[in-house]
C-alpha cells in the first residue's frame, strides 16, 4: 500500500494541511517546505487517493460520453475532441456505445449515473416526453449532440437542413437533373431519434421543390443501399448520387468502380460530414464540412458550465457549429 498525506506530514514534521497544500501546487507554503514535501512523496511514490479527493470534492471527475458507435470516422473524431477537452480539465471520460440501440441507450444512462458520473454528453436515440422525463430523473447534468431532443436541454450541433439545401442547389448548379438521394436511417422515422438525418432530408427537399418538375429524384431508403441501385440506371442521364453522410458516399464510391462507373464522368457524387478520411480518396469527394473537433469542445465546456452552476441553474444554451461546402472533383 502506497505511503498517505498523514505519513507524509509525520515524516516532514509539518500539518496535512501543509502537505494538501504541497502536492496541489496551491499558495501558503514556503518553497523550501513544498521542496522537503514533494522530494519524500517522490522518494515513497505517493499516489493520489482520487477515491477520497472525489468523496471530498462531491464529484467524481468523471463525465459519460454516449454514441451510436465508432463505425462513422465523425463519432471517432467527436470521442477524441471530447477526451482531449476533458482531460485538459483534468475529468476522465467514459465512453459508452449503444448501437443504435434505445434499451441500451436507457441502461447505460442508469449505469453512469450509478457511478456518480458529474455529468453526460448524449447523441440520443431516444426522444418524446416520457424519454426527457426520464433524463430528469436521473438528477444528472446533461448536454445533447447532434441529435436534438427538445428546447430544455443543452445542445450542440449545426444547421443541418440549411447545410443540405445548399448542398443540393450545388449539386443542381452543375447541370445534375436526376438526383439519388441515399440515407439509410430514413427507414427508423418514428421508431427512433434520426433528428440529423430528418433535418438533412428536408433540407435535399426543400432545394429540390423549387426545380420541380424538371428534376427527378430516388430516395433510397433501404440498409442494403448498394443493392438498391441496381435496379436504377445511373447513365443515360445527368445523375448525381447524394449521401447524408461521407460514410455512404465512401462505399457508393466503391460500389460504381466495380460497375466500372466513372465519377463524374458518367455519375456525381456528394457526401456530408467531411471526415478526416476523405484526404486518402480520389477523386476528392465533394461534401459538406462542420468542425466535430469544436463540437466536442463545445460540449465538454457547456457540460462543465452545467455541472459548476449546480442544480437548477441557468437557462438552456446551445451552440450552433459553422459548416462550409467543400467542392471537390467528384460533380
Amino acid at each position: 500500500m502506497g505511503i498517505t498525506i498523514k505519513e507524509i506530514a509525520a515524516l516532514c514534521g509539518v500539518s496535512v494541511g501543509t502537505v494538501d497544500r504541497a502536492l496541489n501546487n496551491r499558495p501558503g507554503i514556503s518553497p523550501r517546505t513544498k521542496a522537503k514535501i514533494l522530494e519524500v512523496a517522490r522518494q515513497h511514490n505517493y499516489r493520489p487517493d482520487f477515491l477520497a479527493q472525489s468523496l471530498a470534492r462531491g464529484r467524481t471527475m468523471t463525465i459519460g460520453l454516449i454514441l451510436f458507435d465508432l463505425y462513422n470516422r465523425s463519432f471517432a473524431q467527436l470521442a477524441n475532441a471530447v477526451e482531449a477537452s476533458a482531460r485538459e480539465r483534468g475529468y476522465s471520460v467514459d465512453l459508452v456505445l449503444t448501437d443504435k440501440d434505445p434499451a441500451i441507450e436507457r441502461d447505460v444512462l442508469r449505469r453512469l449515473r450509478d457511478r456518480k458520473t458529474d455529468g453526460i454528453i448524449l447523441f440520443p436515440i431516444n426522444e418524446g416526453p416520457e424519454f426527457e422525463a426520464f433524463l430528469r430523473s436521473l438528477g444528472t447534468p446533461l448536454v445533447t449532440v447532434c441529435n436534438r431532443l427538445s428546447d430544455d436541454w443543452d445542445y450542440v450541433g449545426i444547421h443541418d437542413r440549411q447545410a443540405m439545401k445548399e448542398a443540393t442547389q450545388h449539386v443542381l448548379e452543375r447541370g445534375y437533373r436526376h438526383l439519388v438521394y441515399i440515407c439509410p436511417p430514413l427507414a427508423y422515422r418514428g421508431v427512433t431519434n434520426i433528428y440529423t438525418q430528418e433535418e438533412r432530408y428536408h433540407g435535399f427537399l426543400e432545394a429540390v421543390e423549387a426545380h420541380r418538375p424538371e428534376i427527378g429524384i430516388t430516395v433510397i431508403e433501404d440498409r442494403q443501399y448498394l443493392a438498391a441501385l441496381d435496379a436504377l440506371p445511373l447513365t443515360g442521364s445527368k445523375t448525381a448520387i447524394m449521401c447524408s453522410c461521407d460514410a455512404y458516399a465512401l462505399e457508393v464510391l466503391h460500389y460504381l468502380r466495380e460497375r466500372r462507373l466513372r465519377v463524374p464522368e458518367d455519375v456525381g457524387l456528394i457526401g456530408f460530414d467531411h471526415i478526416d478520411m476523405l484526404k486518402y480518396v480520389q477523386p476528392q469527394l465533394t461534401t459538406v464540412e462542420y468542425n466535430v473537433e469544436l463540437m466536442g469542445r463545445e460540449a465538454v465546456r457547456l457540460l462543465l458550465e452545467r455541472i459548476e452552476a449546480g442544480p437548477g441553474a441557468a437557462e438552456r444554451r446551445e451552440k450552433i457549429v459553422e459548416y462550409a461546402m467543400i467542392a471537390g472533383s467528384s460533380l
